[in-house]
């Protein structure tokens, strides 16, 4: 009987929780799943990193994509999700520029290198609830690849920061993605600041360590630097 409950409480769990295995590019996703995405540990537990100052949190990466999507400066980008993004809380967006002499294929991100391009803020539902932009839904929200970013190949990384239990320590959980991308057309602008993943976050930041059940839209304090849209 016990193992019973305990299988139907990892499937719960499984179902509760979610991988973006898939990115979609101007309405075009990728091939197949983890194509130019690179496959996450939790692919098949679906778990979230729980630590953010854990290595994981900056690409959560089992191994690396075999492709490079082409991606136009100026394009909208979203993730698909395996499950239902059902835990409330910000998605962002960041990307890092690959050095001279590396590949996106193979290059670790490592380094104060990431800058951020999208976050999301909540809003209160007809129901008065705090709720997130596509929260249960299969996708994450979209963004905007800054035209003025320049030229070259990129590791773009969404993240999805579920705050349902974050007002206890290390309770909050992340879900995130990076994909290998070629950014094309791209202008002259200086993305900034850069920030290292791990690096960026505490455990104790606002926007992580948070109730979310006594705060008001307003209140919210995403985690991270700030926006850099061009």
């Amino acid at each position: 009987m016990q193992l019973l409950v305990g299988l139907l409480v990892a499937a719960v769990a499984a179902r509760a929780h979610y991988t973006f295995p898939r990115l979609v590019v101007n309405g075009q996703p990728e091939d197949k799943d983890w194509s130019v995405t690179r496959m996450t540990k939790n692919a098949q537990s679906k778990q979230g990193v729980q630590d953010p100052t854990s290595p994981d949190i900056r690409c959560y990466t089992s191994q690396t994509a075999p492709n490079v999507a082409t991606v136009p400066a100026g394009a909208t980008v979203h993730y698909i999700s395996t499950q239902q993004i059902n835990h409330p809380g910000p998605t962002q967006y960041y990307l890092a520029k690959v050095p001279e002499g590396s590949s996106a294929k193979t290059w670790d991100g490592s380094g104060a290198v990431w800058f951020k391009i999208s976050t999301t803020m909540p809003y209160l539902d007809s129901n008065k609830q705090l709720v997130w932009p596509n929260q249960n839904t299969y996708t994450t929200v979209n963004t905007t690849i800054p035209a003025d970013t320049p030229s070259g190949e990129y590791l773009l990384r969404v993240e999805q920061i579920a705050l349902h239990l974050a007002s206890q320590p290390n309770g909050a959980q992340f879900y995130l993605a990076c994909s290998q991308i070629q950014i094309t057309g791209g202008g002259n602008g200086t993305p900034g600041p850069l920030v290292a993943l791990p690096g960026a976050y505490k455990s104790n930041d606002p926007g992580i360590l948070v109730n979310i059940y006594s705060m008001q839209p307003g209140d919210y304090k995403p985690p991270g630097p700030p926006v850099w849209s061009g």
